[in-house]
């Protein structure tokens, strides 16, 4: 095997999916090793890290006054700089055994519309995180990629990625961008929005893991065949006890109608621009959805009824942009391409 190859083959070359729920790493040659929430715990006295991660999510609205969860992103940007660094840096060592002293060379996928102080946000975490190189790459081109579009050839693929915190919504041909939005609204403005139903309904507070789970094991975007049924537990906001009610499919529908009807505005006016010869190829190809928030129920059925196109979900919903940003790894060509920064 001759050196450069073999260089290769040890390489520490990391893909990063870094979402505002999850955060995905890729690491060449081996795959996906890290699927974690981006959450981070932090002890206020002592500014030391308490749990990043899984470990974290379970602290989620259980944690004393001294130790606070923090989700370093939102709206798939940076909110808190320092703590996406400490957080980047535990999952860079993670993806490499605890090795120290590692600095790979990292792909990672942001938003189509981050703005250029944002890009040089990500690009300085990841850097100083320990990277030796670090690309940035569209979210929507790579779960294209991810979900197995024929992204280079001369015709049209439309991939719309609902994530954590942004739904991207990208028309692709020639291995370049014709088309792309971001917008805000994603799987956590539909629990937000489950949240705020429950206050201004029932006079019911309830957490963002209670809200999130409601969503995954009740909530819809289209009418459902059968009716779900769930019981939830929060506390009463007037008489300040714990209460419990049993809630439908129905009711988490009605709280999730806005952030869905935004959802799916935007991938009508993804159409609405895209130039007419592309068009036709996705009247013939569909619309893929990849992204954790795609897999809401009905959320499929939903585009199909309003566009009129044949609308599929990616095979691995969840790793679509982690797989094709990993596949851009592996690709020099392909990631010189694509790359935005």
């Amino acid at each position: 095997m001759p050196f450069a190859s073999l260089l290769r083959y040890f390489s520490n070359d990391l893909a990063i999916d870094l979402g505002t729920a999850n955060t995905l790493v890729y690491v060449r040659n081996k795959g996906i090793v890290v699927r974690e929430p981006s959450i981070v715990v932090i002890n206020q006295l002592t500014n030391r890290i308490e749990a990043v991660g899984t470990e974290a999510k379970e602290m989620l609205g259980r944690t004393p006054g001294n130790i606070q969860s923090i989700r370093p992103m939102r709206d798939g940007v940076i909110a808190d700089f320092e703590v996406t660094e400490r957080m980047l840096e535990y999952f860079i060592q993670k993806a490499h055994n605890r090795r120290m002293y590692v600095h790979p060379r990292i792909v990672i996928g942001v938003p189509s519309e981050i703005t250029q102080v944002e890009k040089r946000a990500v690009k300085d975490s990841a850097m100083r995180a320990g990277a030796a190189e670090v690309y940035l790459v569209e979210q929507a081109m790579m779960a294209a990629i991810g979900a197995g579009l024929p992204i280079t050839e001369p015709s049209g693929n439309m991939i719309v990625d609902v994530g954590g915190g942004t739904t991207d919504v990208a028309v692709i041909s020639l291995g370049g961008t014709v088309y792309s939005r971001s917008v805000r609204i994603a799987g956590n403005e539909m629990d937000d929005a489950i949240i705020q139903y429950f206050k201004r309904k029932y006079n019911l507070l309830i957490g963002e893991r209670t809200a999130e789970q409601i969503k995954i094991d009740i909530g819809s975007a289209f009418t459902l065949k059968e009716e779900l049924r769930q019981e939830i537990k929060g506390r009463d906001l007037v008489e300040g006890v714990p209460k419990s009610l049993e809630v439908t499919d129905d009711e988490i529908r009605e709280a999730l109608a806005e952030p869905v009807a935004t959802i799916v505005e935007a991938v009508r006016m993804a159409l609405e621009r895209t130039p007419p010869e592309l068009s036709a190829d996705i009247m013939d190809k569909g619309i893929v959805l990849s992204g954790g928030g795609s897999m809401l129920r009905g959320l499929d059925q939903r585009l199909r009824n309003e566009t009129g196109l044949p609308v599929v979900l990616a095979e691995d919903p969840l790793s679509s942009v982690v797989l094709g940003t990993g596949r851009v790894l592996e690709d020099i060509e392909l990631l010189r391409k694509v790359s935005i920064l």
